[in-house]
């Protein structure tokens, strides 16, 4: 058994984005050499997400007006302490921090439509994920 990791940063240039990250997540898999296991990608903060979903505008669109929906910005009780982002940490756990993925002939296994996504809920600074690929 083996495992590799690989940190990614990021600084976003909008509060809320979405940045489509199969192609970095793929390259630490092919990286690794590892040909059967499991992939961890891991936002490392509470105000972003990780997802899998299909690669189209509307849909991410789609998403980000459902999640506003959930979680509006207003006046949470988090606020008090000097933050202003509670929107952005029920977000995350409506979205959830974290994926495993599949490893499979020495790739990165997904079905036809699926892409690998980061979500920022509270960005325009910096900001680390990890991907850790585990197998043999």
């Amino acid at each position: 058994m083996k495992s590799v990791t690989e940190y990614v940063w990021f600084e976003t240039k909008k509060r809320q984005e979405f940045i489509r990250i199969t192609d970095k997540v793929a390259g630490v898999v092919e990286r690794s050499g590892i040909k059967e296991g499991f992939c961890l990608v891991s936002a490392m903060h509470i105000t972003a997400a990780v997802y899998v979903n299909d690669w189209e505008d509307g849909l991410i669109e789609d998403i980000m007006e459902w999640l506003n929906g959930l979680a509006p910005d207003k006046k949470y009780r988090h606020h008090r302490t000097g933050e202003e982002n509670g929107a952005a940490h029920l977000k995350n756990l409506i979205m959830h921090h974290q994926v495993i993925l599949p490893i499979t002939d020495g790739k990165l296994d997904l079905g036809p439509w699926q892409q690998v996504f980061y979500a920022e809920f509270d960005g325009r600074r910096r900001k680390r994920m990890i991907i850790k690929a585990i197998g043999e």
